[in-house]
């Protein structure tokens, strides 16, 4: 569906972690991108109804791109920057509460 445009410019390639699969990405580059580019196409489900939702506007405005990025739940993906060994997972429904509060 969307692939990475191939410029001139050479960028140090990492390895992160999308929802336990070990993905190469450019350093830097913002996680949304990452998500989009590998099946499925999508960062979160929907609270009520699972509906899948994909990053949309790609500038932090909408909300649509939430994940889990280093066990932190409803970061915006398209807000964070990708880093060496970053771990990320597609956020299902409702996150816990509880769970960043224990961090």
């Amino acid at each position: 569906m969307f692939r990475k445009y191939n410029s001139l410019t050479t960028v140090k390639q990492v390895t992160i972690s999308v929802d336990g699969h070990a993905i190469k990405a450019d350093l830097g580059e913002p996680v949304a991108a990452v998500l989009l580019r590998h099946a499925p196409h999508m960062s979160r489900t929907t609270v009520i109804g699972g509906s899948p939702r994909a990053p949309y506007c790609m500038m932090g405005a909408c909300f649509e791109c939430l994940a889990e990025i280093d066990g932190v739940t409803s970061t915006r993906s398209c807000m964070a920057r990708v880093t060496e060994g970053m771990v990320v997972n597609r956020q299902a429904g409702r996150p816990d509460p509880f769970k960043d509060a224990l961090r």
